[in-house]
């Protein structure tokens, strides 16, 4: 697949809220996920196994999703942006919107690693 092409998919899933797709169709196994320092989770995760541990610790945060959005990817070179956020009430912390900004790096066809930004 091109970076073009990883982008479309990418963007259709996650309208879709397919994560577990999009993890075993577009990302490589050893993929890297970079959270700011301020994050609460783990600032570098490796590996799609612990990608899905890092997703269900997050989800397990979450009491209820209002809503969320994503707008579609731009391309640049073989990176793709892609802006998204939803508004969530968190278990014990209330009620609050998140809008990140996340870069994927695509080698080969496949994402090898997607940072975070927010």
């Amino acid at each position: 697949m091109t970076t073009q092409q990883v982008a479309d998919r990418l963007y259709e899933l996650c309208q879709q809220n397919d994560y577990p797709t999009i993890y075993k169709e577009l990302f490589h196994p050893n993929a890297k996920s970079i959270e700011p320092p301020h994050a609460p989770a783990p600032q570098v995760v490796e590996g799609l196994e612990n990608f899905k541990k890092k997703a269900d610790a997050f989800n397990a945060t979450i009491e209820e999703v209002h809503s969320g959005y994503v707008h579609p990817p731009k391309v640049y070179g073989n990176y793709i942006s892609m802006e998204m956020g939803m508004d969530v009430t968190f278990k014990g912390r209330g009620r609050s919107n998140i809008d990140e900004l996340t870069i994927y790096k695509v080698e080969d066809g496949k994402i090898v690693s997607e940072s975070f930004y927010y």
